[in-house]
């Protein structure tokens, strides 16, 4: 497998530090992830963007954990496993629902189940929802444009589940615990 460097604040290239030291910031840290992502300026910055777009969007946290988790899980990347299980309980998700998702089973409360039915079947179906998943998740009290945010969110975790995929960025050790196998 190729070996892609992980970045940092001093040695991303120029036009990948503004992006970078925003993650920084939101996260307190440079996770490994981004610090691959770094390696291509217009992905990180692209990243970012996106990145603004869905934690200022129409979802709490909690539920952007939910379909962060779901879409890591269902793409069988390791490194956003852990970390979103990470976050998905800093954000106040129950154990009982993060293990459920990391298992490929849906949480029990019945909105975060929606919208991790939605990720997932966005993924598995290539986007090809049909008019019966959109009302799986209009029943549970979501609005049907929210369906778009959902595919802004799926469009987001593409870009680092693939990235973790390819360039394999070790797991922090505070994301240790909550290391994940596909």
């Amino acid at each position: 497998m190729a070996h892609f460097p992980i970045y940092t604040l001093d040695s991303a290239p120029e036009q990948s530090k503004p992006g970078l030291n925003g993650l920084a910031q939101a996260f307190g840290m440079v996770p490994n992830i981004a610090g691959a992502i770094a390696g291509s300026p217009k992905l990180i910055n692209g990243l970012v963007g996106v990145f603004q777009q869905v934690h200022g969007g129409s979802f709490t946290e909690a539920q952007v954990q939910t379909v962060l988790l779901t879409n890591a899980v269902t793409n069988g990347s390791t490194w956003p496993v852990a970390f979103h299980s990470f976050l998905a309980l800093k954000e106040g998700l129950s154990e009982a629902d993060v293990q459920a998702i990391r298992e490929r089973r849906l949480p029990q409360d019945a909105k975060l189940a929606a919208l991790s039915r939605l990720a997932r079947t966005l993924i598995e179906k290539r986007g090809r929802v049909d008019e019966h998943d959109i009302a799986s998740f209009t029943e549970a009290g979501f609005d049907q444009a929210l369906v778009l945010d959902v595919i802004l969110v799926v469009a987001a975790s593409t870009m680092t589940n693939y990235t973790a995929s390819v360039a394999q960025p070790p797991l922090e050790e505070l994301f240790q615990p909550y290391a994940w196998k596909a």
